[in-house]
């Protein structure tokens, strides 16, 4: 039996952290507040963009007195592997991080906007382990320092002498909600909005299969990675997307490990999942289920292809691994049963394209390639696997038509 949970797990712990010494001659009570930590999954993976300071018990603030100077804000972040793990996480940080824009609303709780941008460090909430090759969720400590007083509306000075770190939220990757199949698989599930669209009243369910550094470790079976190591899953939950679907069911599992360690004995638990689903949600059309995955989830929705070749809508394979290691030439031929669009760029040198996508295309009658020559979005160049990057934003085009457009016409 699936088993579901509501809410999402905390990143890090809460702990009481000290604010600046008050200022001389500044007269105000003692005051603790919490704060949150806002976060953003961005197209190279999650960060901390922006704090909220939940001070409104402490009256109204004149909003003249919050500069950008007010608050200075300190970001660690530290992995969550002991050392005896042989582990070495990349990607950890203690800095000061810029604060860009402050403001208080009228219940008097105050957001700190964070200097976020690609490549930037600093505001990651994940880290990359080697040689396991996984993205750990990191244990985050923020400090928030008080540098001058807030004036209530009567002009009473106030200083905060203490901050608690609370949760971490995301509000896209929270309304996921939480469960688990009857094999084991975790995962998450977006369930859409009742819009009113569909055929028959029923809506597609879109299945998002991460890579291999989005995957599970050991004992750490956290349900989150796949969310929030990239945008892959997200993207089909935007408005854009949902309207393009005509509201769209989206799971994404996570696998205990990697998909490419055992894919014959993944896939039929992916399956499974899939008519847990049809059983449980009548809302769901079982003639419009499509599989795209990157990486090693490009493999794996290959590999649910051939395993099941009448069952899928549409499979998107993105930067796949798809070498005669993986698939013989009749299994690649197979696909051809089921539409399929490949997506993968020429700088690739985790996958490179053409033993890979080149070697599926020419095998799966009728497949459709998008092939980059990299892979560049708003102007910041990432690596050339990140290919997921341009499906996650509905990038890819053939004869005029993008590729969820392309998805949401396919049917079984």
């Amino acid at each position: 039996m699936m088993e579901r949970l509501s809410r999402r797990a905390l990143l890090g712990s809460a702990a009481a952290i000290p604010a600046l010494a008050a200022i001389p001659q500044v007269a105000s009570a003692a005051t603790s507040v919490s704060f949150d930590l806002n976060a953003s999954v961005l197209d190279g993976g999650e960060q901390v963009t922006s704090l909220t300071i939940r001070a409104g018990a402490l009256g109204q603030f004149d909003p003249s007195s919050l500069t950008l100077g007010t608050f200075a804000v300190l970001a660690k972040a530290e992995s969550p592997l002991p050392s005896s793990s042989n582990q070495l996480t990349f990607g950890t940080y203690d800095l000061e991080r810029e604060v860009t824009a402050a403001r208080v609303d009228n219940r008097g709780n105050i957001t700190l906007d964070l200097a976020t941008a690609e490549g930037v460090p600093g505001g990651g909430t994940l880290g990359y382990t080697v040689p396991a090759g996984r993205n750990v969720e990191f244990d985050l400590t923020y400090t928030i320092t008080q540098n001058a007083p807030l004036r209530l509306r009567n002009q009473r000075p106030v200083m905060i002498d203490s901050f608690t770190q609370s949760e971490l939220t995301n509000p896209e990757a929270d309304a996921f909600s939480y469960g688990t199949s009857a094999s084991g698989l975790n995962y998450r599930l977006y369930t859409p909005s009742n819009n009113g669209h569909g055929r028959a009243g029923r809506h597609p369910l879109v299945v998002w299969l991460h890579g291999g550094g989005e995957g599970g470790m050991d004992a750490r079976q956290t349900n989150e990675a796949q969310l929030r190591g990239n945008r892959g899953a997200l993207g089909f939950i935007t408005p854009e997307a949902q309207q393009i679907f005509g509201g769209a069911y989206v799971v994404a599992p996570q696998s205990p490990s990697a998909w490419m360690n055992d894919g014959d004995g993944f896939a039929p638990r992916i399956a499974a999942l899939v008519d847990e689903l049809l059983a449980s949600n009548h809302k769901i059309d079982p003639q419009r289920v499509h599989v795209l995955g990157c990486s090693n989830g490009g493999y794996m929705s290959l590999k649910m292809a051939v395993e099941y070749p009448t069952k899928f809508a549409s499979i998107v394979p993105i930067c796949p691994g798809a070498t005669p290691n993986f698939f013989t030439d009749a299994e690649l031929q197979s696909v051809s049963s089921t539409p399929t669009w490949l997506v993968h760029s020429k700088d690739d040198t985790v996958l490179p394209w053409e033993p890979n996508t080149g070697r599926a295309a020419a095998l799966i009658d009728d497949a459709i390639v998008t092939l980059y020559d990299t892979v560049t979005w708003q102007g910041h160049q990432f690596m050339g696997h990140w290919s997921w990057i341009y499906a996650a934003r509905n990038n890819p085009q053939h004869n005029g038509q993008h590729l969820w457009q392309w998805m949401a016409e396919q049917h079984r």
